[in-house]
């Protein structure tokens, strides 16, 4: 008998017994491990944390996305010639690249930055970031980044889901189909932003594409009220509410019946119970004011100028510690690192925002042991140009640039890659977005090769077959 989508449709004896039949070792499993039945789309838990192929040393991953591109130039990756050369046009030894604004032939702008090494490792860090002296150890700084994205749109588009065009998964996404959540009661992939600015290509960038959308991230606010309406209404128990969800369940159960390639409806039908699970749990996860003050100080806190995106961190350490496995921060919502003039007092006051903030939590991580397994990464679309723009500002720069990544399995206090002498080209380890999404991967012990769902009869990947691991990433 073909499946009939119609909620006043009574249930025969045999369907009865069947899903009546299939449903007892669900209830056996769920008081095994404690947890609550799920909602019944679908069949499995498709969030349910799974087994990686390989043992990886990150559990956890916290993206510090600076939209708008940081200067790696000014930050991690001196460059001396350039303001030997400062005021000069590009040398002809150099090949002209092709720039979002098209000013390939503006003066070559000097770095006003004083530099020094860091640590035993000797890490060069400019004196934007002052407080990075104290984690230079624990980075691995990436010198030879590569995207395909000129602008900003296809930029935090590729180093979302792999590539300029929207529509695929994020990689966020991506893990989460891979290797599933520790946490039932919290959303598996979960996205701040610190303003009230939207990122480029909006939702597109944390969303799930072509695999199931119960895989998207969930936008947490960074405020007061970090997720709406979360508690329920004052006349509203505890009990109405679930029996309200229970009775929704069965209704949207009917629906789905026949419907079942729709992943949005599945989503959707999903998100009603983690809600409910949410109200019981994430209040206590979100509540930064039990955090004791020297924490708050740690995260600057105390400072309105590092507030904001200390808050965010403090979230991100909070949630790790409840098992959420992908959380990403975005810093510069709305493109703000984007310094095409005025970089001193845009760039100075950037990162000023973030450099305590960062700081903070990896040292609160590793106090608290878990930055061996909480991968952290650091980066934004791409980079700028050595060149001028505007006098006092630079151009994008995709074809070489900087990130840096931390914890969770990283080798800590080296610096891979180069770029040119004036820093405009990746030249040696070059590791494109896909790369670089390959060995995000691998450090969480999946095989990126292995990570694969059918879309429309094709095997897809994050790295869209193109990525390596770079091994000298990892710790020995």
């Amino acid at each position: 008998m073909p499946p009939c989508n119609r909620i006043d449709r009574p249930v025969n004896r045999r369907e009865f017994l069947n899903k009546a039949g299939a449903g007892f070792g669900a209830v056996a499993l769920s008081a095994l491990t404690g947890e609550k039945l799920l909602a019944s789309a679908g069949g499995p838990n498709p969030v349910a944390a799974k087994i990686p192929h390989q043992l990886g040393r990150a559990k956890n991953v916290i993206w510090l996305f600076m939209e708008g591109g940081p200067s790696h130039i000014d930050l991690f990756d001196p460059k001396p010639l350039l303001n030997k050369l400062a005021g000069q046009s590009l040398p002809d030894s150099f090949e002209r690249p092709v720039t979002a604004m098209g000013e390939v032939n503006s003066p070559l702008l000097e770095c006003k930055r004083e530099w020094a090494q860091h640590g035993e490792s000797g890490l060069w860090i400019s004196d934007w970031l002052p407080n990075h002296s104290k984690i230079a150890d624990e980075l691995c700084v990436i010198r030879s980044c590569v995207s395909d994205g000129i602008n900003h749109a296809g930029g935090v588009c590729q180093m979302n889901t792999g590539s300029v065009f929207g529509g695929r998964p994020s990689l966020g996404s991506w893990v989460s189909y891979g290797i599933g959540t520790e946490n039932q009661s919290l959303p598996g992939f979960v996205v701040i932003k610190d303003s009230n600015s939207m990122v480029v290509n909006g939702t597109r960038a944390w969303g799930s594409g072509f695999i199931p959308a119960v895989h998207q991230g969930v936008l947490f606010e960074n405020g007061e009220e970090a997720i709406s309406n979360l508690n329920n209404p004052a006349n509203v128990t505890d009990k109405r509410q679930y029996q309200k969800l229970q009775f929704l369940e069965q209704v949207n159960q009917r629906h789905y019946d026949g419907r079942e390639s729709n992943t949005d409806l599945e989503a959707r039908i999903r998100s009603y119970e983690l809600a409910f699970r949410m109200q019981a749990e994430a209040p206590e996860a979100i509540d930064l004011d039990s955090e004791p003050e020297h924490i708050k100080e740690m995260y600057g806190l105390n400072d309105k100028e590092t507030q904001t995106y200390g808050r965010q961190c403090l979230m991100a350490r909070r949630l790790v510690e409840r098992g959420v496995r992908f959380i990403q921060l975005y810093h510069g919502a709305g493109s703000k690192w984007d310094s095409h003039s005025k970089m001193e007092a845009n760039h100075g006051r950037l990162c000023n925002n973030v450099d305590v903030p960062i700081v903070g939590l990896i040292q609160d991580l590793k106090q608290r042991g878990l930055l061996d397994e909480t991968l952290i990464i650091w980066g934004g679309e791409f980079g700028r140009t050595p060149m001028s723009e505007k006098g006092d500002g630079r151009d994008h720069n995709p074809t070489g640039f900087t990130m840096w990544m931390a914890g969770g399995g990283v080798k800590g206090g080296q610096t891979i890659g180069s770029t040119d002498e004036l820093g405009l080209y990746a030249t040696e380890d070059k590791m494109h977005v896909h790369d670089i999404h390959s060995t995000i991967m691998a450090l969480l012990g999946l095989d990126h090769t292995e990570v694969v769902y059918m879309h429309k009869g094709r095997p897809e990947r994050v790295d869209l077959n193109e990525g390596h691991v770079n091994n000298k990433i990892f710790t020995t």
